[in-house]
């Protein structure tokens, strides 16, 4: 069911410098900064021969990245995301077999432009899911 991997999401408390050491130190290709309302994130793509990193940054108070950043100051790892060819039918199939859904069950717009879910990551060893429609 799933594709390949789209992205590894990286909460950073600094998107400049986070920006920076990855342009500067490991001479990657940085993307622009993007605001992400819908989802409280500020988020920066950078551009692998075989994937993505995106960092993120909270935007608002009521950012979900700002909760994670209080129990992780210094950053980390917040969620993986797989590309899937139907988002509806992931949802469905995964939520019959006892996955949860984050929110209210419909997809929103990814920074890609893209239908996404969030899948609770209690159901996944303890790593938040993001599934993306291709």
């Amino acid at each position: 069911m799933i594709g390949r991997l789209n992205h590894v999401a990286i909460a950073v408390p600094d998107l400049e410098a986070a920006r920076a050491q990855y342009r500067d130190a490991l001479g990657a290709e940085v993307g622009p900064q993007q605001d992400e309302p819908d989802h409280g994130v500020t988020v920066v793509f950078i551009e692998l021969p075989n994937t993505k990193i995106e960092l993120l940054h909270p935007l608002g108070e009521d950012s979900p990245i700002r909760g994670f950043l209080d129990k992780n100051p210094s950053g980390g790892i917040h969620h993986v995301c797989y590309e899937v060819e139907d988002i509806l039918a992931a949802r469905d199939r995964l939520t019959g077999q006892g996955a949860r859904v984050l929110g209210d069950g419909r997809p929103k717009t990814g920074a890609h432009g893209k239908p996404v879910l969030f899948l609770h990551p209690k159901d996944f060893n303890g790593c938040l899911i993001e599934l993306e429609e291709v």
